[in-house]
């Protein structure tokens, strides 16, 4: 499947959007209505509105309490439910997560499965590709919005880049930024036909929350993820902060202890080498405690085990110090805690707000609210979704457009890579 490049299919793409957009907020509308709200020329809105009506994005609906009068009702326009799908991928270190919303942005399903770490990633497109079939019935149609948002791990420049600094921490370089697209890219490109959006899976995570989730509604908000890896995204005055090169919301790399343990980016002690799951699981390992994954922990836990207990109380006041220094330095209303390490529930979340609420400015002490994700494994793929609607306040200051990279790669022995 080809898709037209240039600045006029980018013009009729935004178009298309902005037609969408009013269908979504507005309901059905004639074309009169809708010609008064997208300030488009007619003969440009009948040639958006033909193509959108021959895929299926939009139908024509009389409505029935129409009153009576001289020839007939106007004829209204809405969206078809059932014409398409928007997909979200989140390709997590150890998992694939997929979700779905129909083209009025109801979410039709999500689903995940865990695979191996060093899966690689034609295997783990063949996961997300038979998880998508999961959840469309074998068939997929995206309609008018033909793209699919995928989050990966590490830091990305921004939802269409074809480059990345490199996720242990070097700078950017001229050779950088001559590599080609991300395997994720092109491989769900061919197997789709699609231009995929790809961004950082944490800060499209953040994006689900503060659109569905904990935060919905949050003008700014810090999210914070405790998994495989720790890190976390950032609304700032209503919109989405991706930061200079994608390296927003790098928590988990904020240093906590100098003397501490080396860290994949190549620093020392950083909040990841104590908070991840891993590291957790290793330190109360060694103080003797025995548990195997998270759900081990969380039962060990609730029987009131001390050792876990007095771990997580350290980890916790940790977590809440590096919290309380951003939050002074970014003032957000709302903090949202999620990844798997937040399932272990207020033997963590209670000493995290301690300290947070200790250290941070007297001014904002009670001004803050500690909430826990909502959206669990699905928050990523729904993020992806909002990056491909591009229908969020949130992402008004974000890099917009999807756009599949042309120059192709050789993936079939490039392994997945590793990040925050």
């Amino acid at each position: 499947m080809s898709h037209p490049r240039g600045p006029l299919a980018q013009l009729r793409r935004g178009h298309e959007e902005l037609v969408l957009e009013l269908l979504r907020k507005h309901g059905p509308l004639s074309r009169g209505e809708l010609g008064k709200l997208c300030q488009l020329s007619r003969t440009t809105l009948y040639d958006i509105l033909a193509g959108l009506l021959s895929t299926g994005a939009v139908v024509t609906a009389t409505q029935p309490d129409a009153p009576r009068g001289r020839g007939r009702p106007a004829e209204t326009l809405t969206l078809h439910p059932g014409a398409g799908q928007a997909i979200g991928i989140d390709f997590a270190r150890r998992a694939v997560h997929v979700a779905a919303v129909n083209l009025a942005h109801e979410i039709v399903g999500s689903a995940s499965e865990p695979h191996p770490a060093d899966l690689s990633w034609e295997g783990r497109v063949d996961l997300a590709e038979r998880l998508v079939a999961s959840l469309t019935d074998g068939g997929l149609r995206l309609g008018a919005l033909s793209a699919i948002g995928v989050g990966v791990v590490g830091p990305v420049d921004g939802p269409d880049s074809e480059d990345a600094p490199d996720p242990a921490g070097g700078e950017s370089t001229p050779e950088a930024a001559d590599e080609p697209a991300h395997p994720a890219q092109v491989l769900l490109g061919e197997r789709f036909g699609v231009p995929v959006l790809l961004d950082n899976n944490t800060r499209l995570a953040a994006l689900g929350e503060a659109i569905w989730g904990a935060a919905a509604g949050g003008q700014d908000v810090l999210y914070l993820r405790l998994s495989h890896g720790v890190g976390g995204g950032l609304v700032v005055g209503g919109s989405l902060h991706r930061g200079a090169y994608g390296l927003s919301g790098e928590f988990g790399h904020i240093t906590v202890d100098p003397a501490g343990a080396p860290c994949d980016c190549g620093g020392t002690g950083c909040l990841e080498t104590v908070a991840s799951i891993r590291a957790v699981l290793d330190a109360y390992r060694a103080a003797g405690g025995r548990a195997e994954d998270v759900p081990e922990l969380a039962k060990a836990i609730r029987a009131g085990d001390e050792t876990a207990l007095t771990l997580l109380e350290g980890v916790g006041g940790r977590i809440g110090g590096v919290l309380a220094a951003v939050c002074n330095a970014i003032g957000p209303s709302v903090i949202v805690i999620g990844g798997e390490l937040a399932e272990t529930g207020a033997a963590l979340i209670e000493p995290v707000e301690r300290a947070l609420r200790a250290q941070v400015m007297p001014v904002s002490r009670h001004r803050l609210s500690l909430r826990r994700a909502t959206l669990g494994e699905a928050a990523g793929a729904l993020g992806g979704i909002a990056l491909v609607l591009h229908e969020s306040p949130l992402l008004s200051r974000y890099p917009a457009g999807p756009d599949l990279a042309a120059d192709p790669i050789d993936v079939s022995e490039q392994a997945p890579k590793e990040g925050s």
